[in-house]
This record gives structure tokens, C-alpha cells and sequence, in this order.
């Protein structure tokens, strides 16, 4: 069997990507690797359906899968026994209040059946970059002044692309989801990107979308306008059983 060759990106030439639809035919759809983590890769990286996830150890690899996964904002699902926890909570939910607190949290953070991080220094480097940008956004919980939980990501035109998460108390994660969820949904917003499906997420009510809907989708919202700057004031720490009284059941 022949290898397979994987295109490298020119450093010559940021932010070009081979079309997404190239990327392998798996799961994870390995697209390219090389070129940068700057603004200029990363944000035409995004519009274009392409992440990048790799070991700090390794080259930069870039990926779009076939299979997209997500949330349509106003849709996360939190059962009966997730919404009575966070009903008897004093959690409040907050943005952008401490990006460098979260991302370092979600690199820190175990997780099941992985060892080490893929958030490496130079991925903070870079994210921590956009935030300052207003493009990269963080979503805090915190009980008291104690930070708990929360998620990471950018925004582009009209969509949410979310990450990483982590909870330091049972659920905190899931708050920081539904919280930014919701408010999307009162944005209009079509769609709250999660990347790659996990048994988690698929908890929470995601969707897979294919590949050519999604790479449609981004065409028409990502480059549409959306709030520049901090969104301090658009979570403006509000008790997550406030979010939970204003909503409908999922």
C-alpha cells in the first residue's frame, strides 16, 4: 500500500488551506500540517472549516471532519436531575472576566482516557492572542469568587466555535454551555460549533452536521458582524438558575 502524503502549508503563504473537502476520509479528517498559529492562520482556519489539534511534541496538524459537531444555540439539553443541581446552586455565569484562568484550567484539566494536553504553551499563546483581538471569548462559573468551570473559544460573524471545557465541580461545565447557549439563541445565532462528538456532548443534545452544510453555513455567517470586543457585558454575572427560570425545558 502506497503512503498517504499529507500536504504541508507554506509559511510563505498563511492562512491557505487545501479546500476541507481534501481532508482525510475518517473520522477526524486529518487535513494538512506546518504553517503558523497566528491570527493569520488561525482565522481564516476556522472560516474555512479547519482546526488545529496536535500534541505541543508535534508539527502543528490541521483537520476538518466529515462530520461536524455541535449545538443550534437554545438547544442544550440538561435533564431533570442536571437542572434540579443547578437550580439549588448560587453559581453565577460571566464572560470574558478571566480568558487566561480558563485556558489554563482546560489545559490542567484530566480528562478520561488522555494523557497530557493538546493545549500547549504556544496554543495559549495564540488564543490568548485573539481574546485580546476579541475574537476569543471565555465563559466563567463561579461559586462565590471561586472559578469552577467554564469553556473557551472564538466567535466570527454569527458563530460560536467552542474549544475546550472544564469543571472542577460536577456540572460547572455543562452551566457555562447552556449559559452561552442560550444567549446565542437570543442573538440569533445558527450555530455553536463543538468540533468532533464526544458521549459528553451528545448528552448535552449535539448534532452532527456534514461537512458540505457545515462549510455553507460559514460561508454565509462567519463573515457577518457580530459584538466586537469583550462580552462582559452581555453575561453580566447572572445565576444560572436565572438562565434555567427563563427557558424551556429541552
Amino acid at each position: 500500500m502506497n503512503p498517504i502524503r499529507i500536504p504541508q502549508l507554506s509559511m510563505h503563504n498563511p492562512g491557505v488551506f487545501p479546500p476541507a473537502a481534501k481532508a482525510l476520509q475518517d473520522p477526524d479528517g486529518l487535513l494538512s500540517w506546518g504553517g503558523g498559529l497566528g491570527p493569520e492562520w488561525l482565522i481564516p482556519a476556522y472560516q474555512q472549516g479547519i482546526f488545529p489539534w496536535y500534541h505541543p511534541d508535534q508539527a502543528i496538524l490541521w483537520w476538518s471532519p466529515e462530520q461536524r459537531y455541535g449545538f443550534i444555540p437554545g438547544a442544550v439539553h440538561l435533564g431533570k436531575s442536571r437542572r434540579r443541581q443547578l437550580r439549588q446552586t448560587a453559581w453565577t455565569i460571566s464572560a470574558d472576566t478571566a480568558f487566561s484562568e480558563v485556558i489554563q484550567a482546560c489545559a490542567d484539566c484530566p480528562r478520561a482516557g488522555q494523557s497530557g494536553t493538546w493545549i500547549g504553551s504556544a496554543m495559549i499563546d495564540a488564543y490568548t492572542h485573539l481574546h485580546v483581538m476579541g475574537i476569543g471569548h471565555s465563559i466563567e462559573v463561579r461559586d462565590g469568587d471561586i472559578l469552577i468551570g467554564g469553556l473557551y473559544g472564538l466567535a466570527l460573524g454569527r458563530v460560536f466555535f467552542a474549544e475546550s471545557m472544564f469543571s472542577r465541580y460536577s456540572q460547572a461545565s455543562a452551566a457555562a454551555l447552556y449559559a452561552l447557549s442560550e444567549t446565542l439563541h437570543d442573538w440569533k445565532w445558527p450555530w455553536l460549533d463543538a468540533q468532533m462528538e464526544n458521549p459528553h456532548l451528545a448528552l448535552l443534545g449535539g448534532k452532527s452536521m456534514p461537512r458540505s452544510d457545515y462549510l455553507q453555513l460559514l460561508a454565509k455567517e462567519s463573515i457577518i458582524t457580530g459584538p466586537e470586543g469583550a462580552w462582559t457585558a452581555h453575561f453580566p454575572n447572572r445565576n444560572i438558575a436565572d438562565y434555567l427560570a427563563k427557558t424551556r425545558m429541552a
